[in-house]
């Protein structure tokens, strides 16, 4: 892991945390988008916050390590860490910190990661065309 900043990511990161707030807020009412859609691109946004700001040797491996981190954080969130840091609900931070485990957040990580997989062997395998 090398330190290097990287412009062009760090205004695709805060793009997509714009999304992630539009679908927390505006599009709150639409249950597939808040539901799914938000855990789907979160994984991407913390990928893109990261390369931003480092140049990872091991791509696959960074991947790796954002989904098991999502998964603490599931089980975190399971075990009731907000009320354990009590944090007063509505509050940005119970948000960021979620409240409530659900298996299929864990399937939406896992499909944000294999987006970001699909994306690093597209952009990074040599083509033969």
């Amino acid at each position: 892991m090398i330190f290097r900043f990287n412009l062009r990511y760090f205004l695709f990161t805060i793009a997509l945390f714009l999304v992630e707030v539009l679908i927390a807020t505006v599009f709150k009412n639409y249950f597939i988008l808040r539901a799914f859609g938000g855990d789907v691109i979160v994984v991407i946004l913390i990928y893109f916050f990261l390369i931003s700001f480092f140049k990872f040797k091991n791509q696959p491996l960074l991947i790796f390590g954002i989904f098991l981190f999502s998964i603490l954080v599931e089980v975190l969130q399971y075990i009731g860490i907000a009320e354990m840091m009590r944090l007063e609900p509505g509050s940005a931070a119970h948000i960021v910190v979620g409240s409530s485990f659900s298996w299929w957040d864990i399937f939406c990580y896992f499909l944000g990661c294999v987006f970001l997989w699909v994306f690093y062997k597209k952009w990074t395998e040599p083509s033969f065309n």
